[in-house]
């Protein structure tokens, strides 16, 4: 046992402390003093975890070893993702199966968690949208997938099952053009919402990014706008932080009538500096408007990142391929923007007409 009385200056032996030695990742052992415990119950609880933790012991327990887990992938991680990750394991995992050791976990444990979370209900009804259950189950498969690589976990008892939920919606919402323009010709009541909603509409750019934009992103002599931060609020502390992916990092080429409408903004803006926020209002502020101008302009309505869709679709109109569109929107690749490519069911009736008016074109002889 490595729990004593402390003796120690400043303790005079009314508390506790742990003193062990343990093997770090680089085979050298070393020694581990933690003080200043109430109880001897807890300075040999802690003592157990810590072992458990140094000793990639698979018996400890999940609810620590969610700890391990996030001390390992936070340093890798952005700040906005550790929070969101924190969040779905607090909530809807460690309650679960905190009491359990990470090895006693086995698949009937993860269907009855399934069906748990399937089960929920809030005060009108209604459950977990899919895509919201498929990042829960995601969540808990990454759990456990990072302790079979690096601590020595059989196997993960997620593979046994169907994830829950779907990855996409099961309806993907855009407007047209004509819808669009409807919605921006009410909405102009309020210049700053305007301008907004025009550069989400036709550059396709995520809301974050939006809200990150500055003066000099923009090059209105060589048409383009520069994506390279995004906007965002982690547990009530704004910050701008790099874009979502490498990918999001590019630049946009800007139609002229664009870049006119932007020289009127920054022309309206009293004393704009290089470092401000051209649009310094909140994505709650952007989803009311979003609201107000919809139901205004009799438009179905839609959420704030159905306008990337939007403008996507619109895209895919005017026969741009997937490959181009994908650069544009800062996709990682082409096969995500292929997704939406049945948003705009005229194109395949255009591909139609195509293939008829080749058939009936009369052979030269």
């Amino acid at each position: 046992m490595a729990v004593y009385k402390d003796n120690g200056k400043g303790y005079d032996g009314k508390k506790w402390k742990v003193s062990c030695y343990f093997t770090d990742w680089t085979g050298e052992r070393k020694r581990h003093i933690k003080r200043g415990f109430d109880t001897k119950k807890e300075a040999l609880e802690y003592e157990h975890v810590f072992m458990a933790k140094t000793s990639k012991d698979i018996n400890m327990s999940f609810d620590s070893f969610i700890d391990v887990y996030m001390d390992d992938v936070k340093p890798k991680l952005k700040k906005s993702t550790v929070a969101n990750k924190i969040k779905i394991i607090d909530m809807h995992i460690r309650p679960y199966f905190k009491n359990l050791s990470l090895s006693e976990i086995t698949s009937t444990h993860i269907l009855q968690w399934q069906n748990e979370l399937l089960r929920k209900r809030d005060a009108d009804g209604k459950g977990y949208s899919e895509t919201y259950l498929r990042t829960i189950n995601n969540q808990l498969t990454a759990i456990f997938n990072h302790a079979v690589r690096y601590y020595d976990l059989p196997k993960n008892p997620c593979k046994s099952f169907k994830k829950m939920g779907k990855s996409n919606a099961k309806e993907m919402l855009f407007w047209t053009k004509d819808e669009y323009l409807k919605f921006a010709d009410v909405i102009k009541d309020k210049p700053m919402s305007y301008y907004a909603f025009q550069i989400l509409f036709w550059t396709g750019i995520r809301e974050g990014e939006l809200l990150a934009l500055t003066r000099p992103d923009f090059d209105l002599e060589k048409r383009t706008l520069r994506i390279n931060k995004t906007y965002q609020t982690v547990d009530g502390e704004e910050m701008v932080t790099s874009p979502k992916t490498e990918k999001s990092n590019r630049t946009i080429e800007l139609p002229q009538f664009l870049c006119d409408e932007m020289q009127d903004y920054f022309d309206s803006i009293y004393k704009l500096d290089n470092n401000s926020r051209l649009f310094p209002f909140s994505k709650y502020f952007l989803l009311h408007e979003m609201d107000r101008g919809a139901k205004a302009a009799g438009v179905k309505r839609i959420r704030i990142h159905d306008l990337r869709h939007s403008s996507c679709a619109l895209l895919i109109e005017l026969g741009y391929s997937p490959i181009q569109i994908a650069e544009r929107l800062g996709h990682e690749c082409s096969t995500v923007t292929e997704r939406y490519s049945h948003l705009y069911p005229s194109v395949q009736r255009k591909m139609a007409d195509k293939l008829n008016e080749t058939f009936m074109t009369p052979k030269e002889a």
